[in-house]
């Protein structure tokens, strides 16, 4: 099992991350700001601002910085350059103003045109779901009712070079690119909207904001969550990036789609083998009082910083394998007819 050198520990806080995180506790609440978020909010920016100056900060750290669409002005490890998407630049079009009247139109025909319209403009799976408020972060506020998820894909020849150590950043600028697809995406999407009258806010990642997206996406049906704590998707499988908007616009939610990753995982050992630290649960785990997949952010973090962003599990997965989701989902129906037979 890799072992954490100390330069990588030393900036992590005393307080442990699966505890802010709620790991262990069976009553739900919501979830504190963390990783990724303003450092104001959390322990973790000093970990945050190594982690990003490990990624930049090598000798091919430009190729990165490029992929992701960073400002030249940022410098990681400041306070304003440990965690904001002010770092960011270049990804897709700003943000309009609401149009002063609204189109009126039914729910179900806005959401078949907002999903025509995203698989348009840089989307490959989008998906829409009725806001909860136990998405959002503690002391945060979405007022809108409805979310779209987007899911933009990896190329898989890239990603498959994960982890990108010194040497080889493939895998690192690959995840760079698809976010920034992603983030044009939403900003495409979040001003077709505004264009019809309607208030949006976009979420364009891959720094946190006030949405959890993940169960967001789970019940816009682009995907079952994965014992590598990432999404999975019946066509992208687990390679893929998300980011979102909110709307007080009509529309008609989707239905989680469920067609047997989860349950996959369960038998699974893939990415719990193939990780350095060993962060991968073999078993699903309570996290603020929800029993599902978690992966041990204590001992994922510093590999993640060494790395520049892991992407290991994601790369390994077989969903993710090219033309072996169809025979997996094949698989796993057959599997429910045999159980369905038995328990009659």
């Amino acid at each position: 099992m890799w072992e954490a050198p100390a330069r990588a520990l030393a900036p992590m806080p005393e307080i442990s991350g699966n505890i802010v995180n709620g790991l262990g506790e069976h009553e739900f609440r919501r979830a504190s700001p963390f990783f990724w978020h303003e450092p104001k909010y959390h322990a973790f920016g000093d970990m945050q601002g190594y982690t990003i100056g490990v990624m930049y900060g090598l000798e091919d750290g430009a190729d990165i910085r490029k992929a992701f669409s960073v400002n030249e002005n940022f410098r990681p490890g400041t306070e304003s350059g440990r965690s904001s998407n002010e770092q960011f630049i270049h990804r897709g079009p700003d943000p309009i103003a609401v149009a002063p009247e609204k189109v009126i139109d039914s729910a179900p025909e806005w959401s078949r045109k907002l999903k025509e319209f995203a698989l348009a403009h840089h989307a490959d799976a989008v998906g829409i779901a009725a806001m909860r408020p136990e998405w959002v972060f503690e002391g945060f506020e979405i007022k809108e009712k409805y979310i779209i998820v987007v899911g933009v894909a990896h190329d898989f020849e890239e990603i498959s070079q994960a982890p990108s150590l010194p040497g080889n950043n493939r895998a690192i600028v690959e995840v760079g690119k698809q976010y920034t697809r992603a983030a044009a995406a939403a900003a495409e999407l979040n001003n077709y909207i505004r264009r019809q009258g309607y208030g949006t806010t976009c979420f364009p990642g891959p720094t946190a904001q006030d949405l959890l997206m993940i169960p967001a996406a789970v019940a816009a049906g682009l995907g079952e969550l994965g014992k590598h704590g990432s999404l999975i998707n019946r066509k992208l499988g687990a390679s893929f990036r998300l980011s979102a908007v909110t709307t007080d616009m009509p529309l008609e939610a989707d239905a989680p789609d469920v067609f047997g990753a989860e349950e996959f995982c369960l038998r699974c050992q893939v990415c719990t083998e193939a990780c350095p630290p060993d962060a991968i649960f073999e078993d699903k785990q309570w996290v603020r009082g929800e029993e599902k997949w978690y992966v041990d952010f204590d001992k994922c973090i510093p590999y993640f910083a060494e790395s520049r962003g892991c992407g290991i599990c994601i790369a390994v997965c077989p969903w993710s394998l090219p033309g072996v989701a169809d025979k997996l989902i094949g698989k796993m129906a057959k599997l429910q007819v045999r159980k369905a037979g038995t328990e009659k």
